[in-house]
């Protein structure tokens, strides 16, 4: 079972750039996560989204990155450390970057 949410947009304080450290921008996270075992239909003890969510935050929140790659590790770390899953996928860029008209983005995959 896979659990994929796409386009988590956070404002973060993170960049080797002074200006991105103290103003922040924003960051978007899509994260896929393979549980351990097939999805009870039971809140309960299923995973649920928002805790998903709530651990993208509380990394992002946590610590000052000044790499996108120690971001999207951290994450992934974290993720997996708090649920009961077997893989993790974190892609984490910078939606105002424009490079040649392209975006910047990094996965990390545990």
């Amino acid at each position: 079972m896979r659990i994929e949410l796409d386009g988590i947009e956070l404002h973060g304080f993170h960049g080797v750039l002074d200006d991105e450290r103290r103003e922040g921008q924003r960051f978007r996270f899509d994260i896929a996560v393979e549980l351990a075992e097939p999805a009870a239909d039971d809140i309960d003890v299923a995973v649920d989204y928002r805790d998903l969510v709530a651990c993208v935050e509380d990394v992002s929140d946590g610590t000052h990155f000044q790499l996108l790659e120690t971001l999207a590790a951290a994450v992934a770390d974290e993720l997996i450390r708090r649920f009961p899953i077997e893989r993790a996928r974190v892609r984490v860029g910078k939606p105002e970057l424009e490079l040649a008209g392209g975006h910047a983005s990094i996965t990390a995959e545990r």
